[in-house]
């Protein structure tokens, strides 16, 4: 069976990158390795094994544009209005928390930010199929 481990963005920037990840998840580095040409950072916490890899393409200048394509990636954490408050206050700007309704049922809390390259992550209350 197929096991998902890592999921790919290109950023600018290594370090604020870097930052907001560890400020806003507990992302570590688990491995760096630099090329010529670009160089590969794996960030993940002790909740999983699925890593974020950040691609940093040495000599780019300009922002990446996200195309209609992308969506976002999604954290789910035990106490949403505890990381929205602490997120909020390490000045992440995050947009209003958000319920999600199916057929009058609640199916999703959550809120989103944006990394510093602008790509949306949604940040779920633990429930339902979002654990």
């Amino acid at each position: 069976m197929a096991k998902a481990i890592h999921s790919m963005i290109r950023v600018l920037e290594e370090a604020p990158s870097v930052n907001f990840y560890a400020t806003a998840f507990g992302l570590k580095v688990a491995d760096r390795f630099d090329f010529d040409g670009f160089t590969l950072v794996y960030l993940r916490n002790d909740e999983a094994d699925f890593e974020l890899e950040l691609t940093i393409n040495k000599g780019t200048q300009e922002p990446y544009e996200h195309g209609s394509g992308y969506g976002h990636i999604a954290f789910a954490v035990d106490d949403l209005d505890s990381e929205y408050e602490r997120v909020k206050s390490a000045g992440l700007e995050p947009k209003d928390i958000v319920e999600f309704r199916n057929d009058g049922e609640l199916m999703a809390r959550f809120f989103f930010i944006q990394d510093p390259d602008g790509y949306k992550i949604e940040v779920l209350q633990k429930h339902g199929r979002y654990r």
